[in-house]
């Protein structure tokens, strides 16, 4: 996969920036900020933004990979991607504590915010995730190794003539969990086969 210097972590912009963060060309190592997340309504009543998130501007389709590396320790702590076009509607995906598990999570928000979690078999504290959003349709996909990419979530997700992709990491109950994010990638969408997972 190819990028361009357009693509780079270090051209994305910050919401929320975290006060403890590091950031190189391809690399960004950070500290949650205490009681940080995203969220919108769903079950709790209450809306969130205050998660930390790199965003890099994209057209209207692309396939972006990320390395995420995490210290998981509390209920809700969370590190991963999120793409989003407004605080209305995005989605964010990666590893997250929930009921003493490190689960495999995504949040799709359209307006209101769903949740889905599934059991990770391989090293939750070291994976790869992939997205590619291409005509209205965004597909979610993981890696314990780089090589196989199984389908996490296939979904509806909102047309937009731009997107901002990149890393995301909440912990809504407390401050202080490590992540390192590497070997970003963002190009034009991969083109694959639902079921090629090459």
């Amino acid at each position: 996969m190819n990028e361009s210097k357009n693509t780079r972590l270090s051209n994305g912009i910050w919401l929320n920036k975290p006060k403890a963060c590091s950031q190189e060309a391809d690399k960004v190592s950070l500290v949650t900020d205490e009681k940080t997340d995203f969220w919108r309504e769903t079950f709790y009543g209450f809306t969130r933004d205050s998660g930390h998130f790199l965003g890099v501007r994209t057209g209207s389709a692309f396939t972006a990979q990320l390395r995420i590396q995490g210290s998981y320790e509390s209920l809700y702590d969370q590190a991963g991607m999120m793409v989003r076009v407004d605080d209305s509607h995005w989605l964010k995906a990666g590893i997250e504590i929930s009921d003493g598990h490190a689960m495999l999570s995504s949040v799709l928000t359209n307006e209101k915010s769903d949740w889905s979690t599934a059991i990770y078999d391989e090293n939750p504290r070291d994976l790869w995730l992939r997205i590619t959003v291409e005509s209205g349709v965004l597909r979610l996909q993981v890696s314990s190794d780089k090589k196989t990419w199984p389908l996490v979530r296939l979904t509806p997700f909102y047309v937009s003539d731009h997107y901002f992709v990149g890393p995301m990491a909440c912990t809504p109950e407390r401050s202080g969990l490590k992540v390192t994010f590497s070997e970003w990638v963002l190009t034009a969408p991969l083109g694959k086969a639902l079921h090629d997972l090459s």
